[in-house]
């Protein structure tokens, strides 16, 4: 129960710094992403202001050498580490939606809520490309 309700908190931050950040409109995001045109940098302050979040927490939380055991490491580092022809094709098609769309998929989650179309389209499109995936890699 400690473990769910933690997620859940952890999930609702996140949720709302999206919100605050705006990171869940679209028109936002394009303008980021637009560097030879009319470039919005304001959300390269949201990495940054992540980045430095995320340094302090690994600062507060790190574990000594001594305490670290081989599952930890069996967690986090998996065999089918590598980089592949897969994970290049994902990350250019992530990238392509990213660009075209202006969502990614946790903000689109949200922005589900503001009753925007591009997001329902999104959203189902994503749905369908997870099912397509699990189709074409079933028993792999």
């Amino acid at each position: 129960m400690n473990i769910n309700f933690s997620a859940f908190i952890s999930g609702l931050i996140f949720g709302i710094g999206l919100v605050i950040a705006q990171m869940t409109n679209p028109g936002k995001v394009l303008a980021f992403l637009d560097v030879a045109g009319n470039w919005d940098p304001s959300l390269a302050l949201v990495m940054a202001a992540a980045l430095v979040t995320l340094g302090f927490l690994q600062r507060l939380i790190h574990k000594p050498a001594e305490q670290v055991q081989d599952s930890d490491l069996q967690t986090c580092v998996t065999p089918k580490a590598k980089i592949d022809e897969k994970l290049i094709i994902g990350s250019a098609v992530f990238g392509i939606g990213w660009g075209l769309s202006g969502f990614c998929p946790g903000p689109a989650l949200i922005s589900l809520t503001s009753g925007l179309a591009g997001s329902y389209v999104f959203v189902g499109a994503m749905f369908i490309g997870f099912f397509v995936f699990n189709f074409l890699h079933r028993g792999r």
